[in-house]
């Protein structure tokens, strides 16, 4: 059953963002007179579908991405039959230079307003809620901000200089504001003023691990308790609070699935709170290191919250869209410079797929953004000008903008050839690396 809704959600969040990407290059290439011959939900072979007008829309058999096939384009397909003949008015080859530009952006600007509206709705349904502490509750053990000495109890005065008023300003200024910079932060301790100085290297992708600093009155609750497996029979049920497991004080929910899985097996005893009573059990792993419960962090600390107007969600979106396309391009920097391994950095199908059910489990709005975090990563990663992608076309009208002439037809297709075997050998590795990290 877990596969089945993990498949689910898998096809729902891809589908829906590669049906808006593609829509973008339907759209534009119709409103500029071009005709489109196929649009196109996964790559060929061809699985089923139906013709209306002009164009076949059907879904294809390789469920990674998808496809709108212009009349008069060179693209995936490597079709040139139709450069025999001379350029038709409906031809993408016979329209000016900028509708060009505007249809194969098209595209990566559905993916970028998809994102704006899903923060919009976000922010004016869920409003902001600010975190009203700068107090270390929990450092994770071997984490980055354990080994750099931050300790339970120590206030965040400021990151890099820049003095911090709640919770969200410190990730804030971690992962986004000084992305690619060391961190130096200064923390009270004991009545004294300490600097902490955390290099940047030893920092993970916040889509990895955590960082390693919980903020204080946060506890880890269970979300979810799967039928017939050990701690549905121990009696755990959905929002209990975990205390303790094996006698160690549950303060993050990065500990929950080591200490199941060190003892596989083996019984051991869980604390836990339901309302105001505290309640015990022996529970055994399975021989997996599972013990059948999702899980998550609950912040209960004082709170502030902002509510915005339907008006005032607008740019408060736009400003989310822009923070997260600079953490994504500085995380490519760091990528490219070696500072992050790139193993670690890149996802494939196995991970989207699990990040959307994780992301779901947690409610409707935490999966929207997810999907919007998602959508924004494909537009940025279609824009690159690298052939075979949306950027790698950019890159030719550009050319033949600037020098007045296309790029020889012989180069182009060479290029996109070696572009699309590249590209695959890509989709292959990160399938390979999520696999091995399944």
């Amino acid at each position: 059953m877990q596969f089945l809704e993990t498949v689910l959600y898998f096809i729902l969040t891809l589908g829906v963002l590669v049906f808006v990407h593609e829509f973008g290059h339907f759209i534009t290439a119709k409103l500029c007179g071009m005709r489109v011959d196929r649009f196109s939900i996964g790559f060929p072979p061809r699985a089923f579908g139906k013709t209306f007008g002009e164009t076949d829309y059907c879904v294809s058999w390789v469920p990674v991405g998808g496809y709108v096939k212009i009349a008069g384009m060179i693209d995936e397909s490597f079709d040139t039959e139709f450069l025999s003949q001379d350029p038709q008015p409906w031809e993408f080859r016979a329209k000016p230079i900028w509708q060009r530009m505007l249809v194969i952006s098209g595209g990566v600007i559905m993916n970028i307003l998809l994102a704006v509206a899903i923060f919009w709705g976000i922010n004016f349904v869920q409003g902001r809620l600010i975190r009203e502490t700068t107090e270390i509750g929990n450092v994770i053990e071997g984490s980055a901000a354990a080994q750099a000495g931050l300790l339970h109890g120590d206030r965040v005065l400021s990151v890099n200089g820049a003095p911090v008023a709640a919770w969200d300003d410190i990730l804030n200024d971690v992962y986004i504001e000084h992305a690619g910079d060391d961190i130096d932060m200064t923390v009270v301790r004991g009545g004294a003023e300490v600097h902490v100085r955390i290099p940047r290297a030893s920092i993970p992708d916040p889509a990895e691990t955590a960082f390693g600093i919980i903020p204080t009155h946060t506890e880890v609750v269970v979300t979810t308790v799967q039928g017939g497996l050990p701690a549905d029979k121990m009696g755990l049920k959905p929002g209990d609070i975990l205390l303790t497991i094996n006698g160690t004080v549950v303060g993050a929910d990065t500990q929950v699935k080591p200490l199941v899985q060190a003892h596989a097996g083996k019984p051991i005893p869980v604390e836990w709170k339901r309302g105001t009573e505290t309640l015990h059990g022996i529970v055994t792993p399975t021989t997996e290191g599972m013990i059948g419960i999702g899980y998550s962090l609950r912040y209960n600390g004082p709170v502030r919250k902002v509510q915005y107007t339907i008006f005032e969600a607008m740019p408060r979106a736009w400003n989310d869209v822009y923070s997260v396309s600079i953490l994504f391009v500085k995380q490519v920097g760091q990528i490219i410079a070696g500072k992050i391994a790139f193993s670690q950095s890149v996802g494939g199908p196995i991970k989207i797929a699990q990040m959307a059910t994780q992301t779901a489990e947690l409610g409707l709005l935490t999966y929207l953004g997810f999907m919007a975090l998602l959508s924004m990563s494909l537009a940025i990663l279609n824009f690159l000008p690298f052939p075979a992608l949306d950027g790698g076309h950019m890159v030719f009208l550009v050319y033949e903008a600037i020098f007045r002439r296309e790029i020889p037809v012989k180069i182009r297709m060479g290029l996109q050839r070696a572009g699309f075997i590249l590209l695959l050998a890509f989709m292959a590795f990160v399938v390979y690396n999520d696999l091995r990290h399944f």
